[in-house]
């Protein structure tokens, strides 16, 4: 093989076949190393979160960590400086002389800051209690400013603070305290401004006693709330039984919640409504209520939304498939609506951004008001387009060509510019990158402005002259940098410090380019290799899947301790390649490349038949990965695509752990399910894991929360009755007191914050267990990880 080189441009690896024997403590010890907890430390700044200042600048601060502290940082676009927002010593020392507890300049008692008075007063929060600082003389005294209540919505002038209470909607004057009820006749299930009971974590939010705001939005002036009233009355019920109940009970208890399935004649409503807070008085849009999301906030999800000038009210709404969406406008005045325009499809035709994870809407004014700017997949790629407002007419794109739109981020009316991000436009680079790029409202004069071959996140400032710029990828660490509106870099503010990683002996992902089973269709992941990796050893390989439809497995920026990658790469310690790939049937690319997985073909999962490919031509290329030792893993539509792998692929995956599997999707909220796979219930029984129960083979770990209420642990308890109906071997896990996150309620709300990225000690340590056992062929050390501390 000596002077081969593979299509990739890397020679192959001579590789000796040398199987693992054992799997010691050190090697768990050296994997619990690279868990997101023990990982935080390790990262200093990633990312850079600008705190604008309110005294019409551009001005903003940020804090900045070292493996010395924590540092707050002034940054002035306009000067193009950058400087300690205070005397960080002198702070700490006067701090300690008015508060009585000794304060190190390196680590203040504090993450948050204010900066008044033109920057010449700061304010803090320690343990609750305010604090001011003059920044002449540093002295330092108590105050009684507290943080906005987290239940509350404060309006854009800050004098007024929306709530509910009983299922009606309040404000409160900041300034005397003084309460305003601005509705009256709330029912159960009825009501004012609530948070649907379908959407994730609902019942264990109870539970915890979350404050949520109300699902509203104040118009620009603050004199109007833009809400719904939402009725979930004829929508089913689901039940959720404790079984450990944290008050040592030995009667479990039952949590009811309402959650449409697919199918079903209701999927709830929401009535929008505006209330004049000034007169307290209400008027109801002149629009259907909302059908096809209340799920989910519509506010949230960037589906209603407030004009700039507070005169027009827009709204986008579609069917409950989504194979039909309308953009309508309502004069905010009157409640009159209007339909702007609308477009139909054969497969989901709503702006994906609004049915996956980014909430920003593609709308926006332009002609003041008399024209739209629209997202559509009309031509096979997203792109931006001109609409005429009155008829609906298209006037001009936007954007085109053989690459996808990602957000619009900014339309600066003013200078004629719309500001957004694609990815797949820049030649030799991955397509899901993210680049930003500005057009001319007439469609002339594209510009890339964010040029590094990288994935970029753009945050601009308030008057949009300025944008900070985060860039990575999974194989080169961040660097934030400040550009001028036209791209020029004016600063460079940070570069990550990633150097504890290395010494930790960890190296970067490699990126990696495949090609989908029908051999002319690129696709993309990464291998992730332990520590300790050996070019002459073979490796198990694990395949960390998650198979959309709305989203990718694939980290594309550097991975902070947000995402799954550091689960992945201490699962890769203990003796495991760990590959991802982002199959046909998920998003970013083009139309068809998403619709793969569409309806009848929602099995697809993500392209498991594109894995399988993939993973051959990756062995092909490198010796190291056996694939006589496949396993898969995944959580929620990942746990889906693990189980399904097994079951389709019994001679390629021989071991599987699944966790919060949606089995079969008639049993997942409508919502999500009616989008993918359509209304007609014709199509929806392929996708069914349970039918497949006959062909499992290999071994199969399932995982479940007992108060998952996202997907409904019944979904794997009806797999696990397939399984022994077919008198198949499996093994299962279900964790009381746990969430779609496997997050343990009885720790509080304090400790959830950090348990998405964390994940279940007991269940980590549980997965690594079964994979040592079946893939690598040993019994696993005696070990127990440390949890993170609340």
């Amino acid at each position: 093989m000596t002077g081969v080189t593979h299509s990739d441009g890397f020679p192959p690896r001579a590789v000796v076949n040398v199987a693992r024997r054992t799997v010691s403590r050190a090697d768990y010890a050296r994997a619990e190393s690279f868990l997101p907890w023990n990982v935080r430390p390790l990262i200093h700044n990633a990312t850079v979160t600008p705190h604008w200042l309110d005294d019409g600048s551009d001005r903003f601060w940020y804090r900045r960590t070292s493996p010395e502290g924590a540092a707050f940082v002034l940054v002035d676009p306009a000067t193009a400086t950058r400087e300690p927002a205070f005397d960080h010593v002198r702070l700490a020392a006067a701090l300690s002389e008015a508060s009585g507890r000794a304060c190190v300049h390196t680590q203040l008692p504090f993450e948050e800051i204010r900066l008044v008075d033109g920057g010449q007063t700061l304010g803090f929060s320690v343990d609750g209690q305010g604090w001011t600082c003059d920044l002449e003389t540093y002295a330092c005294a108590r105050s009684d400013w507290t943080e906005p209540a987290k239940d509350e919505l404060r309006s854009p002038d800050g004098a007024w603070a929306a709530f509910t209470r009983g299922g009606n909607l309040f404000v409160r004057e900041v300034a005397s305290g003084r309460e305003q009820q601005l509705t009256d006749d709330a029912e159960p299930y009825y009501d004012y401004a609530s948070h649907p009971d379908a959407r994730q974590s609902a019942v264990t939010d109870r539970a915890l006693g979350k404050p949520l705001p109300p699902a509203a939005v104040w118009s620009p002036d603050s004199r109007r709330l833009l809400t719904y009233r939402l009725d979930q009355r004829s929508v089913g019920e689901m039940h959720l039984l404790q079984s450990v109940p944290p008050d040592g009970s030995f009667r479990p208890v039952l949590h009811r919640y309402r959650y449409p399935l697919p199918g079903d004649a209701s999927a709830g409503e929401a009535a929008l409504l505006i209330v004049d807070v000034p007169s307290g008085d209400t008027r109801w849009l002149q629009t259907p209520p909302l059908s096809d999301s209340v799920v989910v906030n519509p506010f949230e999800l960037g589906q209603v939304w407030w004009s700039k000038d507070g005169k027009r009210i827009y709204v986008v709404r579609g069917t409950r498939d989504r194979r039909h969406v309308a953009l309508e406008v309502v004069d905010a005045d009157s409640g009159a609506a209007r339909t702007v325009l609308e477009e139909s499809g054969s497969t989901t035709t709503y702006p994906h951004h609004i049915v996956t994870e980014s909430p920003i809407n593609t709308v926006h004014e332009l002609d003041g008001g008399r024209a739209v700017t629209w997202f559509s997949t009309r031509s096979g790629w997203g792109h931006l387009y001109v609409h005429d407002a009155t008829t609906g007419a298209v006037r001009r794109p936007l954007t085109s060509g053989p690459w996808t739109v990602r957000e619009v981020v900014r339309l600066d009316a003013d200078g004629g510019w719309l500001y957004f991000t694609a990815g797949g436009r820049e030649p030799e680079r991955d397509p899901y990158l993210r680049h930003l790029y500005r057009v001319r409202v007439d469609g002339s004069e594209l510009a890339l402005l964010t040029p590094e071959d990288a994935e970029h996140g753009v945050t601009f400032s308030p008057s949009g002259a300025f944008f900070l710029d985060t860039h990575s990828r999974i194989d080169l660490a961040p660097v934030t940098v400040l550009r001028a509106a036209a791209g020029e870099q004016v600063l460079t503010l940070e570069e990550a410090d990633v150097s504890g990683l290395a010494a930790r002996g960890w190296s970067f992902p490699e990126r990696v380019r495949v090609m989908a089973r029908d051999g002319v269709t690129p696709l993309y992941g990464m291998v992730i290799r332990p520590s300790t990796f050996d070019p002459q050893r073979r490796y198990p390989v694990l395949d960390a899947i998650y198979p959309g439809p709305q989203t990718i497995r694939t980290p594309k920026a550097f991975p902070d301790v947000t995402t799954q990658f550091w689960q992945d790469q201490a699962l890769a310690e203990l003796g495991f390649l760990v590959v991802t790939l982002d199959g046909q049937g998920t998003p970013y690319r083009w139309k068809a490349f998403h619709d793969v997985a569409y309806g009848t073909r929602f099995g697809e999962a993500g392209g498991l038949a594109d894995h399988v490919a993939g993973l051959r031509q990756l062995a092909e290329r490198d010796e190291s990965l056996d694939l006589e030792r496949v396993g898969i893993y995944g959580h929620s539509g990942g746990g889906y695509a693990s189980t399904r792998a097994l079951l389709e692929f019994p001679d390629f995956y021989k071991v599987a752990v699944s966790s919060a599997g949606n089995h079969d999707q008639r049993g997942y909220v409508a919502f999500w399910a009616e989008t993918w796979m359509g209304r007609d219930p014709e199509s929806w029984t392929e996708q069914d894991n349970i039918q497949l129960a006959r062909r499992l083979q290999g071994k199969l770990l399932l995982v479940h929360g007992e108060l998952d209420d996202n997907v409904h642990p019944s979904l794997t308890l009806r797999l696990v009755d397939a399984l022994i109906t077919a008198d198949k071997d499996f093994d299962l896990l279900i964790i009381p007191n746990t969430n779609h996150g496997l997050f343990d309620t009885r720790r509080g709300l304090k400790a959830q914050a950090n348990a998405r990225a964390y994940g279940n000690p007991y269940f980590v340590r549980r997965r690594w267990d079964y994979f040592v056992r079946h893939l690598v062929g040993v019994e696993p050390p005696e070990y127990h990880l440390t949890p993170p501390a609340d």
